[in-house]
């Protein structure tokens, strides 16, 4: 089934339109296969870039893993040894949840009213 819009469009077709065709209508030239050359460079190309970061995080993640794991360990074994009165009091120091949320609220107004008035 064909739309009737492209059947409208061959119809309306003035002598330019014809002529133009006409013009840019040719057998495909021969390159002795430099076309599928070019093409097969560009998606070489375009593989490797995909393919590099990823590989690069891995390697890195790789290579990461023994020292962060340590750091996980000691961090783990100073708050073991911490006394927990310190823990309690250190706690204590910190603001309430009532407290967080409503900055966050009087933060969140602030932001939306600034980016109303660049509107």
């Amino acid at each position: 089934m064909t739309s009737k819009i492209i059947n409208m469009a061959d119809r309306i077709k003035d002598e330019e339109d014809r002529l133009l065709e006409s013009m840019f209508e040719s057998a495909p030239i021969a390159d002795d296969g430099f076309s599928k050359q070019v093409v097969a460079r560009v998606r070489r190309k375009l593989l490797l870039r995909q393919l590099t970061l990823p590989i690069a995080a891995a390697i890195g993640g790789l290579i990461a893993f023994k020292p962060a794991a340590g750091l996980i360990t000691a961090v783990y074994r100073i708050l073991i040894g911490m006394p927990n009165d310190l823990v309690a009091s250190a706690t204590s120091n910190l603001p309430s949840l009532q407290l967080i949320v409503t900055g966050a609220l009087i933060l969140l107004a602030t932001l939306l009213s600034l980016n109303m008035l660049e509107e």
